[in-house]
């Protein structure tokens, strides 16, 4: 008889989410807190504590600990390919979760112990990238996973609740964080994300009895570099690289393989210009948040605590745009499609750096503005993140076909990782400083706006589901026919 665990889920009643979706809710809220209130006063701690004596020089240290930040976030979007690895073929994604978690947790010791030792603090950083990006892919998935045919309708209501529990995470942890380290110092501003880590540890091994836990595949023998590898061996067959992957490889699986690489085309030149930007308001925008005025009426704010502004404005918008705006447009007779919306949201956010680049030259002529000005840079850089982030998310899903929407997945994050290892190397050689970087990576966002704009255009939009999810599908590197007529 099959285990609790084990089993295929039971039926539920429809109106219900299942009992151990508040477990994985509630973990999700504590991780997010406990990350976002370690990474959000990061640069600031490196510069005012850590990196002090070593590097007197303010701007020389600003640009150090804007590297080392985007190092530690280049390894938090890189490690869930390890993790999504582990889950899929050999642990399955409870244990991953769970025993990655505990990394995680030791992680965040380390930085509340080691605040004034570099070698032990940057390992926290290491087990924290190792931890927090291991399970990134996998406790999305697992929501997922809780739920069947009796109530499938519930998935987006539990993906929407998800992603609104990110952002309150972020929220409450941009708020008060950066306030602790300021009148506790850095032991307890790094400890009480520790806990949140531990707490969300606990809570979601509490829901073990509960969980539905779909089972590792183990090795694919048509995985995406066996095939890419068969077509290497079998060069010249075929119209395509890959077709002379099929001696060895059964067809879908080479049409998926076709589909990845079609899909990376369009991303992997353009997507980098935008989390390099976005990944840089933990950075660069906090460095120019130091020189501003923090006085709001009879509020003083931290530099690190307007990130808050992002998170707030998110849950805000995305409901805005999705129930009012695009629908306004698609009946007007322009549908903001991804392959729109995509492009549109780089330069959007070159808007944002060009806005923020202006504040720069203000203050390098002598003015001290407000840091209320910062409002307006990060409303436009939100509004860039719903266009880009969100969207492309749900494109390099439906693009791909079943067998390789995990590794497209894994592509989509690995853009974010490729765009902060480029802003830790140019941080590390100090290339740009002041208000250049600010139209340095604006430029090159709106660039890559117009790329992907022409790029677009050639580009033939598959739509890749599931039609039913309780067998198999027979011909599964194709799309349904209706996908293909439009």
């Amino acid at each position: 008889m099959a285990s609790p665990s084990t089993a295929a889920p039971t039926a539920t009643p429809s109106a219900r989410f299942p009992p151990q979706i508040p477990f994985i809710i509630g973990n999700e809220a504590c991780e997010r807190f406990s990350f976002y209130g370690m990474r959000n006063i990061l640069t600031v701690f490196l510069i005012d504590y850590l990196l002090r004596n070593a590097v007197p020089d303010e701007g020389a240290r600003s640009a150090q600990a804007k590297s080392l930040m985007h190092l530690f976030m280049a390894g938090v979007y890189f490690f869930p390919l390890f993790g999504g690895y582990l889950a899929d073929r050999w642990l399955g994604k409870y244990k991953v979760i769970l025993s990655l978690s505990l990394v995680y947790c030791l992680g965040h010791a380390c930085l509340a112990i080691f605040e004034n030792n570099a070698t032990g603090f940057y390992a926290g950083l290491v087990l924290i990238s190792l931890g927090s990006g291991g399970i990134k892919p996998c406790v999305s998935a697992m929501v997922g996973d809780q739920f069947n045919e009796s109530n499938k309708h519930l998935v987006k209501k539990v993906f929407a609740i998800f992603y609104w529990t990110i952002n309150f995470g972020s929220f409450f942890a941009s708020l008060t964080i950066p306030l602790t380290l300021k009148h506790f110092g850095p032991a307890v501003a790094f400890g009480i994300p520790g806990i949140l880590m531990f707490i969300a540890t606990v809570i979601f091994w509490m829901g073990r009895h509960h969980y539905v836990r779909v089972p590792p595949t183990g090795p694919n023998p048509h995985s995406f570099l066996k095939v890419v590898g068969s077509a290497l061996r079998h060069r010249g067959q075929g119209s395509h690289w890959l077709d002379g992957a099929t001696r060895e490889h059964p067809a879908e699986a080479v049409e998926g393989a076709k589909a990845v690489f079609r899909i990376s085309a369009l991303l992997l030149p353009t997507i980098p210009f935008f989390w390099m930007l976005f990944d840089q308001k933990a950075s660069t925008w906090v460095i120019q948040a130091r020189a501003m005025d923090p006085q709001i009426g009879p509020v003083t704010f931290q530099p690190s605590q307007m990130q808050f502004i992002n998170p707030a404005l998110v849950m805000i918008l995305i409901p805005l745009l999705v129930g009012v705006v695009y629908p306004a447009l698609q009946r007007a007779g322009w549908e903001l499609t991804p392959l729109r919306r995509m492009p549109l949201g780089l330069a959007v956010g070159a808007l944002s750096y060009a806005i923020a680049g202006y504040y720069q030259v203000v203050i390098e002529r002598g003015t001290t503005l407000n840091i209320a000005w910062q409002l307006l840079p990060y409303i436009v850089l939100t509004l860039s993140e719903i266009l880009v982030s969100t969207t492309g998310l749900e494109f390099a899903y439906t693009q791909a076909p079943r067998e390789m929407k995990g590794i497209m997945q894994s592509v989509w994050l690995l853009t974010s990782s490729l765009a902060n290892v480029a802003v830790a190397i140019a941080a590390a050689l100090n290339v740009f400083t002041g208000s250049g970087q600010f139209f340095f990576y604006g430029g090159l966002a709106l660039v890559a706006a117009v790329g992907m704009a022409l790029m677009a255009r050639k580009f033939e939009v598959r739509d890749y589901y599931q039609l039913d999810t309780s067998g198999p599908v027979p011909d599964r590197a194709q799309p349904p026919l209706a996908s293909l007529s439009k």
